[in-house]
């Protein structure tokens, strides 16, 4: 019971990990004890979040293009050839697009599509054979995929692909965590409310005022996202697959 949080010794993969809710939970891997992988598209922004990550225990970086099927095989083989067994994958590279209904473009619904939702089911596919080698009944191997509270309620903004990709996210994991159970890996997924990121920049100076309307009110902090990742990767969550774990501040209860 003393070590049901315990991740020490496992070893992670986080796409999205340069930044944002990515390099919160790497954060709170490596913290702790699990060789992390990092991977993103900006090499230059990688490799310092790497850097600093590395102060506090193991991050390995590696620069990929996960938004193409061809990107995440080539990413996903170099994490086979490196790690026979992984214990923890965390999808969380994302894009998010912004347009009026009228104007909004085939293009930006394509792009948020392919990187939320196509990589996600691809990079796990392709790194099956190593999450397999990792699990065992009693601690399953994890896939943690990153969604949104937009997937759940409205958002009231006019991010249609990005609100329908998460949507589209969240019923994966319930699919496919019910499925790879069976093969001892575990299948969940988070759907973070509001968090410093790229994709809050445009409320940039209204983050404290909005976050005053949440029944905890306050933006989701790094130990937030890491805290709920370690969750979902130790013994603790063990028996639970296919769950989509709301991390807002209670803004979907109350909505």
């Amino acid at each position: 019971m003393k070590n049901l949080f315990d991740v020490s010794g496992k070893v992670a993969v986080v796409t999205g990990g340069s930044r944002g809710i990515g390099a919160m939970i790497a954060e709170g891997f490596v913290a702790n004890g699990v060789r992390t992988y990092i991977t993103a598209r900006r090499e230059d922004e990688l490799q310092a979040t790497a850097a600093g990550l590395a102060q506090q225990g193991e991050c390995i970086a590696l620069a990929s293009d996960l938004s193409t099927v061809e990107g995440v095989n080539r990413f996903a083989a170099e994490i086979r050839k490196r790690e026979p067994a992984l214990h923890i994958l965390v999808n969380n590279a994302g894009a998010t697009w912004g347009a009026s209904i009228d104007e909004f473009p085939e293009s930006g619904w394509d792009k948020v599509m392919d990187l939320n939702v196509k990589s996600i089911f691809f990079l796990t596919q392709q790194l099956l054979p190593s999450l397999r080698a990792a699990g065992t009944v009693a601690d399953p191997a994890r896939v943690i995929n990153i969604g949104s509270v937009n997937g759940i309620t409205n958002s009231h903004m006019q991010n249609y692909g990005y609100c329908a990709s998460k949507a589209a996210v969240h019923q994966l994991t319930r699919h496919m965590g019910a499925e790879l159970a069976r093969e001892q890996v575990n299948v969940n997924a988070i759907a973070p409310g509001l968090f410093p990121s790229k994709m809050t920049a445009h409320m940039a100076g209204h983050e404290d005022e909005i976050a005053k309307a949440f029944p905890i009110s306050r933006m989701g902090s790094p130990e937030d996202a890491a805290g709920t990742a370690i969750y979902l990767s130790s013994r603790a969550s063990a028996w639970v697959t296919g769950h989509v774990l709301v991390l807002d501040g209670g803004m979907v209860a109350e909505a």
